[in-house]
């Protein structure tokens, strides 16, 4: 494929390239050789599931597997167990080693569903990290300033507000930089809170005569919310491992506008064909789609079909789940059915999303729309629970005696 034509690939939905000129010249290069370009991006194994938000940086990876390049898949079971602050104010907790490649187990099974194992290497940084003395962390540690690391902006708003800083997390960026170093690395990945770090590595690998690696930083995908990035801790993520059902309720519950976001960031469809379809068609295609990348086209209708039933015809599934709450109480708030175990399909079944759906009028206790958030439960009865238009749940509260 002509170099333009690859840029335009690798360009779609990035958020910046540095630089987009030596990007040209490095691809150039690689068919005009016949070489393939290393392309890096490390994954500190910090949590065990991948959702929609990880994916973004993965299917940028595979586009440059598809235009015939090598993905090395760093997993940080090294830098994983230090903790790196990038975008938030505080250090992350440090993982224990069991922890770290417990989660890193995890992504491995995950990550083929995306990427191609013929085009993938799998590299842990501990493989040369273990092997360091501490002459080389002191000769690595000589390489940038103080100054330099200050310019980082959660580093540089800690220092001002005199909140500590630990020189472990100053040798982050240095470590995350030397793993393009010893990879030698021609293009390196990450998200926008990343690009820090990802130009350290672009300056030490001049500081040891190799030529810098291109830096590319992907957006951060906002979550169901549409507000705050998708976050497990959030409850505003749509796992890849979920049932296609949840997949496809949990993509239908976007909105319009963040819709349009998830097929430029989430799928290769043109978008020009998309925005003259109807919003409601246009977000039915988008769940096909995504339930269609990971369970395939089957899955992807059935988990249509069963959203249509429900949605179009605004039936109760004959499927709805049963669930008995036994309690002391008279009367249960319908808020604490989370805490007794009763799950709604399609949502993150959190309180602050259940709250958020009533105050938008979008949840019924047998048929009738609850309008507070202190709505209570009377014990003795059996309660039919409709959230949005596709989640229903049968309650049956009893007493204890």
């Amino acid at each position: 494929m002509e170099v333009a034509e690859q840029l335009k690939i690798i360009k779609r939905g990035a958020s910046e390239i540095i630089a987009e000129d030596e990007l040209a010249a490095r691809l150039s290069w690689s068919k005009k050789t016949g070489k393939p370009l290393k392309v890096k991006a490390g994954f500190d194994p910090t949590a065990p599931d991948i959702h929609l938000g990880h994916t973004v940086l993965l299917r940028k990876l595979k586009h440059f597997q598809d235009l015939g390049h090598i993905v090395y898949f760093l997993i940080g079971d090294f830098t994983g167990r230090i903790g790196d602050p990038s975008g938030v104010s505080e250090s992350r907790k440090q993982l224990s080693r069991e922890e770290v490649l417990k989660n890193a187990k995890t992504y491995k099974e995950q990550i083929f569903k995306i990427l191609s194992p013929k085009k993938t290497r799998i590299v842990f940084n501990s493989r040369w990290y273990e092997r360091m003395k501490f002459q080389d962390v002191i000769s690595l540690s000589n390489k940038y300033t103080v100054a330099r690391m200050l310019e980082r902006d959660d580093f540089s708003k800690r220092f001002k507000d005199n909140r500590p800083i630990s020189i472990l997390e100053f040798l982050y960026p240095l470590i995350q930089g030397y793993d393009s170093v010893v990879l030698g690395a021609d293009v390196e990945l990450g998200g926008t809170d990343q690009k820090f770090n990802l130009l350290v590595g672009r300056e030490l690998q001049r500081e040891f005569g190799q030529m810098p690696q291109i830096v590319m930083t992907m957006p951060l995908l906002e979550g169901t919310d549409g507000v705050n990035k998708m976050s497990k801790s959030l409850g505003n993520y749509i796992g890849i491992n979920e049932t296609p059902k949840d997949i496809f309720g949990k993509v239908m519950s976007v909105s319009d506008e963040l819709m349009y976001r998830y097929y430029e960031l989430l799928t290769d469809e043109d978008l020009e064909p998309i925005k003259k379809l109807h919003p409601k068609e246009a977000k039915l295609k988008l769940a096909s789609l995504i339930v269609h990348q990971y369970f395939g086209q089957k899955e992807a209708s059935l988990a249509r079909k069963g959203f249509e039933d429900v949605f179009k015809d605004r039936n109760v599934p004959k499927d709805v789940i049963s669930k008995k709450v036994v309690t002391d109480q008279d009367s249960i708030p319908l808020m604490g059915l989370l805490d007794h175990g009763v799950e709604f399909l399609y949502t993150n079944n959190t309180k602050n999303e259940l709250r958020r759906l009533i105050q938008q009028g979008a949840v019924k206790v047998n048929g009738q729309k609850v309008l507070s958030t202190d709505f209570a439960l009377a014990s003795g009865q059996e309660y039919l629970i409709q959230v949005a238009k596709r989640s229903f749940v049968k309650v049956i509260l009893i007493k204890k005696s």
